[in-house]
């Protein structure tokens, strides 16, 4: 096993990380936005109004791209595993 290979696969468990956590933070982070700006415009200051909108975002997200999450952290540890012999020999 050389350091290069470690490094690329390092590298490619933070790309998959970095992928499925933007695709569940980056809608929680719209949302946060928008009830931001109608908080500053009605002067609303109750800080659970923001939390249950980004909860039912992220429960959506989880809904709809959840399939998407497993499928491809499936498909990252099964070639993980196929490299081993590669890796070894």
């Amino acid at each position: 096993m050389t350091p290069e290979s470690v490094v690329t696969i390092g590298q490619n468990a933070i790309y998959i990380t970095v992928l499925i956590i933007s695709l569940l933070l980056l809608p929680a982070l719209g949302v946060g936005l928008l009830i931001s700006m109608f908080q500053a415009a009605t002067q609303i200051n109750e800080q659970t109004l923001s939390f249950i909108p980004k909860l039912l975002v992220m429960f959506a997200v989880m809904i709809f791209g959840g399939s998407w999450i497993v499928q491809t952290v499936v498909n990252y540890t099964t070639r993980l595993f196929e490299e081993i012999p590669l890796l070894i020999g």
